[in-house]
């Protein structure tokens, strides 16, 4: 039997009732005390900005043009920045995989080691990587192998919280069926648990390469090697072409990195269907 117009039962969203807006209100007023607050804090100035323009046109009208004559020079620092990223980012993954199981609910029956593991991931990836790279530095040396390690360490804690979260949210029929079948914990993992996290994984070091070849130009100016010794020493000596000629080189390495890792996604996700 169809309804009448009469009986037409408006159900679309309610108004707010005075509780609701004195609830939007006060939650406006406490924001905006908190963001006045922070600007307090953190010395917030827009005249301060303005006067200092003046400042940062002159910075990039020194810089301007680039050196181009110091590009061969910069030949080797790029690759070994390359280099830094690639193992940094390597050692990491090797080193997230096995950890990302025990951190993973769903695998990890043991609440005490479950929580002892992510926080131990809390705190290895809270550590900067700059910090990290100083006290690696003061131990092995100077040169790329401390920001190698210094990626690593911190790689770990980043990359195998996201493998865990991944595995967390995986199905788990497949898993209680290789179970079923009294297949072992590792057969599990390989069988089940594998093929479903693999290709964010994949995304997730290709991720992670991209930051951490972000992050070894970084590292250079605490002595990790890398273009970021040859841009602190240009700052140093006021050679601001020269400065301006290694961010131009690291933002294209950065560009180029960021499109190979975009094409091999697209290639995965195309593998898949």
């Amino acid at each position: 039997m169809n309804a009448s117009y009469h009986d037409i039962v408006w159900t679309g969203p309610r108004p707010l009732t005075l509780r609701a807006w004195l609830l939007c209100i006060g939650g406006v007023m406490l924001a905006a005390a908190i963001l006045a607050w922070s600007a307090d804090g953190t010395q917030l100035s827009w005249s301060e900005l303005a006067n200092g323009v003046p400042q940062i046109g002159d910075f990039l009208a020194r810089s301007f043009p680039p050196n181009w004559n110091i590009l061969a020079r910069l030949v080797t620092p790029a690759v070994e920045t390359v280099q830094i990223a690639l193992w940094g980012t390597l050692l990491g993954v090797l080193g997230a995989i096995p950890v990302s199981f025990l951190a993973a609910r769903n695998l990890n029956p043991n609440r005490v080691l479950y929580q002892g593991v992510r926080q131990l991931l809390n705190v290895t990836r809270s550590i900067n990587e700059l910090i990290l790279a100083l006290v690696f530095v003061s131990a092995v040396g100077l040169g790329p192998f401390p920001g190698v390690l210094a990626l690593a360490l911190h790689g770990i804690g980043m990359v195998g919280k996201f493998f865990a979260e991944s595995i967390e949210e995986i199905d788990e029929g497949p898993l209680e069926a290789l179970r079923a079948t009294g297949a072992r914990p590792l057969q599990v993992i390989v069988f089940g648990v594998l093929p479903q996290v693999i290709t964010a994984w994949i995304a997730t070091v290709l991720y992670r390469f991209e930051v951490n070849l972000r992050q070894a130009t970084v590292l250079g100016m605490v002595g990790a090697g890398g273009l970021g010794f040859e841009l602190v020493n240009s700052l140093k000596l006021f050679k601001y072409q020269d400065t301006a000629t290694c961010i131009v080189v690291v933002t294209l390495m950065v560009v180029a990195a960021d499109a190979v890792s975009s094409r091999l996604r697209q290639m995965i996700q195309d593998g898949r269907h």
